[in-house]
């Protein structure tokens, strides 16, 4: 079965739902940073370390819950799941632009991460559903794509909103738009193909036999804590928790360091905080459509990471007398860290089978909520403690190169021969 015969509009009419659910979930975990840079501490009397928490609180939600919602997104409906997720994330996200003391703000935060914690694993176990392994990297950039482009738009938006109205009506704003979703949402979305009604009776057989002749050549697991103690899943945790040390570090916080570091306005903050994310869509499509053709994924994620350590070790050689030296190379840092997205979340439905693959997903992308935790704390309160940026570039770099070491010791998935009845008839 090859995939070109598959129906092309699957890409047409997915692809836009997906981009559009996760863009709104990361509209409202990632502006938080400009509330920071625009005065959100000195109006609730936050100190720098409070406000490093704070920040990353989001994250500690994030990570506890998900596992039960990839089980729940496995085992029951992707479609239900998202709906009461767009309503409750979009409602935290407004009610932090109503927060009027430090215990309030800091239950937001914690809170949004919880119910935004089941929207990553559903949405691949989504993809998975509907698209083959060899364009599945593709199909995952353009889920992750939602990621840079929304904090590409964000960050301009954002710089004028609060230069006009302020972080409060900022936060309101940009919560209500996930609410509305939630109703196009229900309407648009089926759990898998079998049940649209806009594919074909023959068209739903051939995605079915594709995905179920993937699925018969890959070594079985019986559960998912036998996935879990895999090697492979193990590695996976620990690089992806350091990979998101550097990430959600940079994404978080390059408002404040522009701000900081040159005496420029909100909303020039917010065209040069949106420059990285350009590139770095430009990087994810490139590295996501060559991954596909090639059929390799380590090769289209090690090398951008160590890219992105270098630019942030010379980010701090340089130092904080080179404004646009340094912003260079933060935006070379920016779009090395997202180019891989497409490739990683594509080894793990090649390395496991469809009944544990999307509970290991939800454990790495967990153990990524946890390195985002500690990487948006720890850079947050090193550019507050030493009044400068220089301190977190190292910290930054140092994560990304043991992403690296980690990503090189995973080993390449085995396969097993299909049963003669699921194999393609010979052309």
């Amino acid at each position: 079965m090859e995939t070109k015969t598959l129906a092309v509009r699957r890409w047409w009419y997915i692809m836009p739902i997906i981009f559009i659910t996760y863009s709104l979930a990361y509209l409202d975990r990632a502006n938080y940073g400009f509330a920071a840079a625009a005065g959100i501490n000195t109006d609730l009397g936050v100190s720098h370390g409070t406000s490093s928490l704070i920040g990353a609180l989001f994250f500690l939600g994030y990570f506890f819950f998900q596992i039960p919602g990839a089980m729940y997104a496995q085992r029951g409906s992707v479609k239900k799941l998202i709906f009461w997720s767009l309503i409750l994330w979009g409602a935290c996200a407004a009610l932090t632009g109503m927060v009027s003391n430090i215990p309030m703000l800091m239950v937001i935060r914690f809170t949004l991460g919880v119910v935004e914690a089941a929207v990553m694993p559903a949405m691949l176990i989504y993809i998975c559903n509907w698209f083959t392994k060899t364009e599945r990297s593709r199909a995952n950039t353009f889920l992750i794509l939602g990621n840079p482009v929304t904090v590409l738009w964000m960050s301009v938006l954002s710089g004028y909103l609060v230069n006009s109205f302020g972080w409060r009506h900022m936060m309101i704003a940009e919560g209500i738009p996930a609410v509305i979703w939630a109703v196009i949402w229900w309407f648009v979305v089926q759990d898998k193909p079998a049940e649209s009604t806009w594919l074909s009776p023959q068209e739903k057989a051939d995605i079915k036999a594709a995905l179920d002749l993937e699925q018969a050549t890959m070594k079985p697991v019986r559960n998912y804590g036998e996935a879990f103690k895999s090697p492979a899943v193990m590695k996976l945790c620990a690089q992806y928790f350091c990979w998101s040390i550097g990430v959600y570090g940079f994404v978080l916080w390059l408002p404040s360091i522009l701000k900081n570091a040159s005496s420029i306005s909100m909303v020039e903050t917010g065209w040069l905080s949106a420059v990285p994310y350009l590139a770095a869509i430009i990087a994810m499509l490139l590295s996501s459509w060559a991954s596909d053709k090639l059929q390799n994924r380590k090769l289209f994620v090690w090398p951008a990471l160590l890219l992105a350590a270098c630019a942030f070790l010379a980010s701090f050689l340089i130092g904080t007398g080179h404004f646009w030296w340094s912003y260079t190379l933060l935006v070379i840092a920016g779009a090395a860290m997202y180019a891989p997205y497409g490739p990683f979340f594509a080894i793990v439905p090649e390395l496991l089978p469809k009944n544990v693959a999307g509970g290991a997903m939800a454990l790495i992308n967990s153990m990524g909520a946890l390195g985002s935790f500690l990487g948006s704390y720890v850079v947050g309160y090193l550019n507050g403690a030493t009044g400068s940026p220089l301190a977190s570039y190292l910290f930054m770099a140092g994560g990304l190169l043991m992403s690296v070491f980690l990503m090189l010791w995973v080993k390449p998935p085995v396969e097993v021969a299909a049963p003669r009845h699921l194999q393609p008839a010979a052309r």
